[in-house]
């Protein structure tokens, strides 16, 4: 997939990449990253040596039929795994120990701690839940990553993707064993991720949101929804008037029309 993949991204989208050099050559790493596009988990894998692993939805890989395998051939292909999301605390749970276990095998796993893609291209608040846990678990250095632009590649909605050159910027690992023993204390794992997010925001420099992402999502769709339910409301009381102005126009003319007949009928004749 490197090759089929990685290969035709590098030489279409140019990215441009910093601080390679804080990637290890071997060994246990959490890659954490700001997340704007679906693209991420494509043009980070694709500039680096080593095979990143990120999670992904199971349906991805248990959709039935032709387009359900292929689909599912092409998220192991990249690196992605599944995790089931069923249950109260499925996904956080699922993803939790995906993670150890990829660490645990000695390789690079690759989290987005906002849990979900930006809504407006600004750093939101990370989930202290998955990053912290699986960071202190396994003891695994935290390495911070920026992606530059890649949403502006491909926006939500747009099908085709704009031709330009996205950026990844990679931080120095941080070092969490002072922590160590304490993955259940609720203020160690907010600091922790906290202290992520900062170094990510440094190295995206974009604005930090202090909420989480998908609580601004609900934001931005209940304002469209708004938007949307008053410019029905708008439409309809502007049919109404119109309606009620054809209205008084048609009895007006119906008024004049009976006079005027009155007057013919009244008119003596000649």
């Amino acid at each position: 997939m490197k090759v089929a993949i990685g290969g035709p991204l590098k030489v279409t989208f140019r990215p441009w990449v910093e601080g390679l050099e804080n990637i290890p050559a071997e060994g246990a790493a959490i890659l954490a990253s700001n997340h704007l596009s679906f693209s991420d988990s494509f043009f980070l894998p694709a500039v680096l040596d080593r095979k990143v692993t990120f999670i992904a939805k199971a349906e991805y890989f248990t959709t039935p039929g032709i387009k359900g395998k292929l689909t599912a051939a092409f998220f192991k292909g990249v690196g992605q795994l599944p995790v089931d999301r069923s249950g109260a605390r499925g996904a956080g749970e699922a993803a939790i120990r995906s993670g150890i276990q990829v660490l645990e095998s000695g390789e690079l796993f690759g989290i987005y701690p906002e849990g979900t893609r930006s809504p407006d291209g600004r750093l939101y608040r990370g989930k202290p839940g998955g990053l912290a846990r699986v960071a202190l678990a396994t003891g695994a250095p935290v390495i911070p990553v920026a992606m530059i632009d890649t949403e502006k590649i491909q926006p939500p909605g747009k099908v085709l993707p704009k031709v330009m050159r996205p950026g990844i910027r990679i931080g120095k690992p941080l070092d969490f064993s002072r922590y160590q023993g304490m993955e259940h204390d609720r203020f160690v794992l907010r600091a922790l991720t906290d202290e992520v997010m900062y170094e990510i925001m440094k190295l995206s420099g974009q604005e930090y949101v202090d909420i989480y992402a998908t609580a601004a999502k609900r934001r931005i769709a209940d304002a469209a929804k708004a938007e949307k339910e008053a410019d029905r409301a708008a439409r309809a009381a502007l049919a109404k008037v119109e309606k009620e102005r054809t209205a008084k126009q048609q009895t007006a003319e119906g008024r004049q029309e009976q006079a005027e007949t009155r007057a013919d009928r009244d008119r003596p004749a000649s």
